[in-house]
């Protein structure tokens, strides 16, 4: 699949991966709620280029963030609707190109 994690468990040399796939990853981790370092981790992105996504992807209502844990400060950025169906969309052309 063409938004498939991993380096296809050849061993060799990775590819660097687009912006859109580097979007899908993060709304694909996000379905369920995350919070900042997990998604990061994750998404395998280092600290600044994480949050210019992160800032991005809520100006454009994709992701939202929810307050987990208010008294500790925690906070967890979820996917929206408008962000999953973006997904699905994103997904499907993946389908398409894979072929």
């Amino acid at each position: 699949m063409w938004f498939a994690m991993g380096d296809g468990g050849g061993g060799g040399v990775r590819r660097r991966r687009s912006r859109v796939e580097v979007i899908v990853e993060i709304l694909r981790e996000a379905l369920d709620g995350a919070n900042k370092t997990r998604l990061m981790y994750r998404c395998n992105l280092n600290f600044g280029r994480f949050n210019r996504y992160l800032r991005e992807l809520l100006d454009a209502g994709l992701l939202e963030r929810v307050a987990a844990n208010p008294e500790a400060g925690m906070v967890l950025y979820r996917t929206t609707e408008k962000g999953r169906e973006l997904l699905k969309i994103l997904e499907k052309a993946g389908e398409f190109l894979s072929v």
